[in-house]
């Protein structure tokens, strides 16, 4: 971190660059799932490097955002039917939702930029570019893009935290935001935004993998490669218990 900022300091210097720069990073760049995993907890941290080091009359503001992975799903939407039978009645696809988003800031999103920006930058949960793949029926669209929303925010796989991100002499800041246990595994990006008079002074990225470790990363290899050699040890383990569980009970 401090090797990173000396480099990004040298190069304002050299550069001459009359914009602020980010320097951001994470406490964790891999986060390991175990069979005990109950979620955990990422801080987002890093500095804000004024060119000639002078600081603006007004403090700027901070956005922070956590996604990933992306993935096509299907949401069916269920009806009614008779008074008291439920049954699938409409459906679309989405060709890449993210599986997780997280977004935190200094202050409430509609204070620190426009809706246009907003959507520019997909910040905030109501503008995650969702690409459904039927554009037809808006109405329909709408419909379905609240449902999903509204699933994984109580899923707590969408997460909004405004007034969660802590500035500190205008230089430093730094949010924390939740992992949950559900979360899913695969490469997630961190992005950090500069805010200041509704314009986005600079952005970074930092990576990171949320993969599963141990005996939880065997399985799932395990059926991702060799999906057969899996079903088949599955249904010869289920035997083997089922009948030390018979034979148990015949002892009782």
């Amino acid at each position: 971190m401090i090797r990173g900022l000396f480099l990004v300091v040298l190069a304002l210097l050299l550069t001459g660059a009359r914009e602020p720069v980010l320097v951001p990073d994470v406490s964790q760049r891999n986060v390991d799932i175990v069979y005990s995993f109950t979620g955990a907890e990422l801080l987002l941290f890093g500095a804000i490097l004024y060119p000639d080091g002078r600081f603006p009359q007004r403090d700027a503001d901070i956005a922070v955002v956590l996604k990933g992975p992306s993935q096509p799903i299907l949401m069916r939407e269920k009806q009614r039917l008779l008074g008291t039978i439920w049954a699938n009645a409409d459906s679309t696809r989405f060709q890449s939702a993210p599986g997780f988003y997280a977004i935190a800031t200094s202050r409430p999103l509609g204070k620190l930029i426009d809706e246009r920006t907003a959507a520019i930058y997909e910040l905030g949960l109501g503008n995650i570019q969702l690409s459904p793949a039927d554009a037809g029926d808006t109405g329909k669209q709408a419909r379905f893009e609240n449902g999903l929303v509204d699933l994984r925010r109580k899923n707590e796989l969408f997460i909004d935290r405004p007034g969660a991100v802590e500035i500190t002499n205008g230089v430093l800041y730094r949010a924390r935001l939740p992992i949950p246990a559900r979360v899913p595994t695969g490469h997630y990006t961190a992005e950090t935004f500069l805010i200041r008079d509704g314009r986005i002074l600079a952005a970074a990225t930092r990576d990171i993998v949320i993969r599963k470790s141990g005996f939880e990363r065997f399985v799932a290899v395990a059926a991702d490669q060799s999906p057969f050699l899996y079903g088949l040890c599955a249904i010869v383990l289920s035997l083997a218990l089922g009948w030390l569980a018979s034979a148990a009970f015949k002892r009782l």
